[in-house]
């Protein structure tokens, strides 16, 4: 595997070490990570038509209260 350096200031490198995992995680190893949860989080096409319906049905007032949510799961505040 090829290696190369990279410049990152005092601040994101205590920031890099504090995500560490395990103690001997690399640098590598957490920016590929970090790499990966952002491309995990676009949201796709079938999920932006969900929210879409979604929002409609709001606004058709197609809600159940957060009362009865509540109490049909036997939750109580």
């Amino acid at each position: 595997m090829e290696k190369t350096t990279i410049q990152v200031n005092g601040i994101t490198l205590e920031r890099l070490k504090a995500m560490k995992r395990h103690s001997r995680e690399s640098y590598d190893e957490i920016l590929n990570y970090l790499i990966d949860e952002s491309e995990s989080d676009e949201v796709t096409p079938e999920e932006i038509e969900d929210i879409k319906e979604a929002l409609e049905e709001v606004k058709r007032g197609e809600t159940i209260p957060f009362e009865k949510v509540l109490k049909e799961r036997g939750i109580n505040l």
